[in-house]
C-alpha cells in the first residue's frame, strides 16, 4: 500500500489559514489518500524548510505571506517559466525535480471572471507589490488590462512596476486616479486584522467599478465601503479556491471540485464568526 501522500503550506503567520480545511475536502472528494497541513515557516528558514521537505517525501508545499518572492533565490529550485516571468512562487512540486510554479495569477483571473467581471480594456489599480501583486499585474497585463500599481514602499512598488511597463502611483496619490479605475484589487493583508487601518477612502468608490480584496479571512473595511458605494464586490475566496485548485492539478494531475473546496473555506469562516 502506497505511503499516504503529504502536502503543506508555508508561511507566517500561518495560523489563519484556511488551505488545510480547503485542500484536505479536496483530497477527501478526489479520493486522494492525502494530508494537508499548515507549517509556520520564518523567511530565515525557507531554505531548510523546502529541502526538509523534499527529504521527507512531501508531495507538494505551497507558500504564502512573505515567502513567495524569497523562493526565486533558491538555487536548488527550479522554476516553471510563468513564475520566473511573474517573479514569485505559490506552488512547489517535488517530483520529478524541486520545482516552482505560480498559480496565483490564473486564480485571481477566474476570480473576476466568475463574478463577470471583464479584464480585457479595463482599467484596474493593483495596490501591493509582494507576491500575490506581482502575479495579479502579470495576468492582467498580458489578459490586455491597463495596470496602475500603488505601494506604501515607493521602491518596492516602483521596481513592479516598471517590471509589468505599468505607471506607480503612491498612496498618498491614489485618491487622484482612483475614481478612474474600473478595477481596484488589495494584494496587501492589510484587512486581515480587525482593527487594521484603510487603505483608501471609501467615499471615492463609485457605483460600476469592482473591488477586489484578495483578503479572505473576514470581511474587509475596505469591501464593506465598496459595497456602501453600490461597487460590484469580490472577496479572496474564490481566488483562494481557484489557485488552489490548480496546485492540486500540479501536484496530482486531477481536476478537484472547487464546489467542494468553496464550501469548505465559506464553512470554516461561517465557523469562525460564530465563535468569535
Amino acid at each position: 500500500m502506497p505511503p499516504m501522500k503529504i502536502f503543506a503550506i508555508f508561511g507566517d503567520p500561518i495560523s489563519h489559514s484556511l488551505s488545510p480545511a480547503m485542500q484536505n475536502a479536496a483530497l477527501r472528494a478526489m479520493g486522494v489518500d492525502g494530508c494537508y497541513i499548515a507549517l509556520r515557516v520564518a523567511q530565515k528558514d525557507l531554505s531548510s524548510a523546502l529541502r526538509g521537505a523534499d527529504a521527507m517525501g512531501f508531495a507538494g508545499v505551497n507558500l504564502t505571506i512573505p515567502l513567495k518572492e524569497m523562493a526565486l533565490d533558491m538555487d536548488f529550485l527550479r522554476l516553471d517559466p510563468l513564475a520566473k516571468a511573474i517573479g514569485a512562487v505559490n506552488t512547489i512540486s517535488f517530483s520529478p525535480a524541486m520545482t516552482g510554479y505560480n498559480t496565483d495569477g490564473c486564480g485571481a483571473l477566474l476570480a473576476l471572471e466568475r463574478a463577470g467581471v471583464a479584464v480585457r480594456g479595463s482599467r484596474a489599480l493593483i495596490i501591493g507589490a509582494g507576491g500575490a501583486a506581482r502575479a495579479i499585474g502579470y495576468t492582467l497585463v498580458r489578459d490586455d488590462a491597463e495596470v496602475c500599481i500603488a505601494n506604501r514602499s515607493p521602491e518596492r512598488g516602483r521596481r513592479l512596476a516598471d517590471a509589468l511597463g505599468a505607471p506607480f502611483c503612491g498612496l498618498d496619490g491614489i485618491d487622484g486616479i482612483l475614481p478612474e479605475m474600473d478595477i481596484i484589487i488589495n494584494c496587501t493583508s492589510v484587512g486581515m486584522r480587525e482593527g487594521d487601518g484603510r487603505l483608501l477612502e471609501g467615499r471615492l468608490l463609485r457605483e460600476g467599478q469592482t473591488v477586489f480584496d484578495i483578503v479572505y479571512n473576514r470581511e474587509t473595511e475596505l469591501l464593506r465601503d465598496a459595497r456602501a458605494a453600490g461597487a460590484r464586490t469580490i472577496d479572496g475566496v474564490m481566488m483562494l479556491v481557484y489557485q488552489g485548485a490548480k496546485a492540486l492539478q500540479i501536484w496530482t494531475g486531477r481536476e478537484a471540485d472547487t464546489a467542494v473546496m468553496e464550501k469548505a473555506v465559506r464553512e470554516g469562516l461561517a465557523r469562525r464568526a460564530a465563535n468569535g
